[in-house]
């Protein structure tokens, strides 16, 4: 997802040149457009192939679609509007976070499912539902405490007073390193039992089950990056607004540049990571096939391989098998 400027960051532009603020300005709307290209994707993906509509894979959907509008938002926001700037203010933070809490519900899920063993992780949908949108929700509202939201002419983000920085922090920051946090820990404990089962099976000498470990635990090394999206997403972001807060009015450019160039890249991170999985591949390999002549997949083979290959053992796979 792309943001619009952060408020810390949009609330001294004026230490910058005009040019600086150029620079930032095409920065964050490149990136947005990357973001929300690559959410899209995914959104019209799921809503394209009914295969996907799986509860774990919808799971990856609402991310994109949060990933997909908070991306959208940061394009249209107008400063010198105060109605749209208004709007833009609220949607972003409300999808920010929105994306932020997604991410640990999927965690959530395959925790339940492959550490726990339980086969009710669909019974937690609405619950999942309640938990990110309230949240995001409240959390948009208390942001407010000691700010002056949608003020145009400098940015589209709140101008916090020393009250609002403090609230900025909270009601952000906080979801977002709780997520960290949150999926760091998770992603140890299936770590963790995998590499107990992997052990059992060699001790038992169970070949086969060797063989399943080691493909899941494959899988998981893979799911062990998703955390470090938001770490590197964020990482300068969190530097950038730390140090706005200890020397307020001492900008550095080349950290707002990378505060808003990686920050902004993060849909595109999240739909390359949790939505391009061998789920979604299968599926638009078979319909890139329906339109290719038949003459032609004789001549290239090549474009029929999909069917001998099994879909991996990624996020998604692991859900579903574990319900299955």
């Amino acid at each position: 997802m792309a943001p619009p400027l952060d408020p810390a960051t949009t609330a001294t532009l004026v230490s910058f040149t005009a040019a600086d603020r150029h620079v930032l300005d095409v920065v964050r709307t490149g990136a947005a457009a990357l973001s929300l290209g690559g959410s899209a994707f995914i959104v019209l993906c799921y809503l394209l192939f009914k295969e996907l509509h799986k509860f774990s894979f919808k799971l990856v959907f609402f991310l994109a679609l949060s990933d997909m509008l908070c991306s959208f938002f940061s394009i249209v926001g107008d400063p010198s509007n105060g109605f749209f700037c208004y709007a833009h203010d609220y949607s972003a933070q409300f999808f920010f976070v929105a994306s932020f809490l997604w991410t640990t519900t999927i965690a959530f899920t395959l925790h339940r499912t492959v550490v726990k063993h339980k086969t009710d992780v669909e019974e937690f949908g609405s619950i999942f539902h309640l938990y990110v949108w309230g949240t995001s929700l409240a959390m948009s509202i208390l942001r407010t405490i000691g700010s002056d939201y949608g003020r145009p002419g400098i940015g589209c983000w709140i101008q916090p007073a020393s009250t609002g920085k403090v609230a900025h922090l909270i009601t952000f920051y906080g979801p977002l390193w709780s997520a960290i946090l949150y999926n760091g820990f998770t992603y140890y404990q299936v770590n963790r039992m995998l590499n107990n089962a992997t052990r059992m099976a060699v001790v038992l000498g169970d070949r086969s089950n060797q063989l399943d470990m080691r493909s899941d635990r494959k899988a998981v090394n893979r799911w062990g990056y998703y955390p470090l999206i938001l770490i590197g997403s964020w990482a300068f972001a969190t530097i950038n607004r730390i140090y706005g807060f200890l020397y307020p009015g001492h900008k550095i450019f080349w950290l707002s540049f990378l505060d808003v160039g990686f920050a902004g890249l993060m849909g595109l991170f999240n739909s390359i990571a949790y939505g391009l999985n061998s789920s979604v591949r299968r599926a638009i390999s078979e319909r890139i096939e329906l339109w290719i002549p038949e003459r032609v997949r004789k001549v290239f083979p090549t474009f029929s391989r999909h069917r001998d290959i099994q879909p991996e053992n990624e996020l998604v796979s692991l859900i579903v098998e574990g319900q299955n």
